[in-house]
């Protein structure tokens, strides 16, 4: 089988996915829609180059481009359930701002698909959130948006979708963006670790 039939057979896959948690979470029309670029020229055509079946095409684009992904900044730019489309730069500032409710539930749904789709032997709720707990200081995402995730990831490592249907989870996203001010505004980056070795992806 190509690289074209088993990558689209893996968006297939992850997307059926997110759609079944969607229901769950009371966005299925929603994820009907969800990350339907993936099947856009650019994404797809340089994705497939790129299949690995064990995770995204985007560390080969980035290890074929010296770190550079055009499909990276294409796909989170058509995407509003990624935090990259709501991180703004302005004289020298990053600006965050929380992802509203119905984003940051399909980027819960999103995550739990790819964890399932890519690493089904380990999928658990609690394996998602060490997941992101462990790379969350790589990114920039506004404080509300990151703990109504971790409690969106406890609470279904600890009850399956129990406590995550619609009219609770908005509660809580309520709750938790009360806490913090509209937007965040980082006013120097981190001090980061060296970029990784992509070399083995290339």
């Amino acid at each position: 089988m190509s690289n074209t039939f088993r990558h689209l057979r893996t968006i297939f896959k992850h997307r059926h996915q997110v759609i079944r948690n969607g229901f769950h979470m009371g966005i299925f029309w929603q994820c009907l829609r969800h990350d339907l670029s993936k099947y856009g020229p650019l994404e797809f055509n340089e994705s497939k180059k790129h299949y690995r079946g064990v995770g995204s095409p985007v560390v080969g684009d980035r290890a074929t481009h010296s770190y550079y992904s055009k499909i990276a900044i294409h796909h989170t730019g058509k995407n509003k359930h990624h935090w990259e489309y709501w991180v703004d730069f302005f004289q020298g500032r990053l600006i965050l701002a929380p992802m509203p409710w119905k984003y940051a539930t399909e980027m819960v749904c999103d995550m739990l698909s790819a964890s399932k789709t890519y690493d089904p032997k380990h999928f658990s709720g609690h394996a998602c959130l060490e997941y992101f707990q462990k790379r969350k200081a790589y990114c920039f995402i506004h404080k509300a948006t990151e703990e109504y995730l971790e409690w969106c990831f406890g609470e279904y490592g600890s009850s399956g979708w129990k406590n995550l249907k619609r009219k609770l989870t908005k509660k809580k996203y309520e709750e938790i963006q009360a806490k913090y001010p509209k937007v965040q505004i980082i006013e120097k980056l981190y001090d980061l670790e060296p970029l990784a070795d992509l070399s083995k992806y290339k």
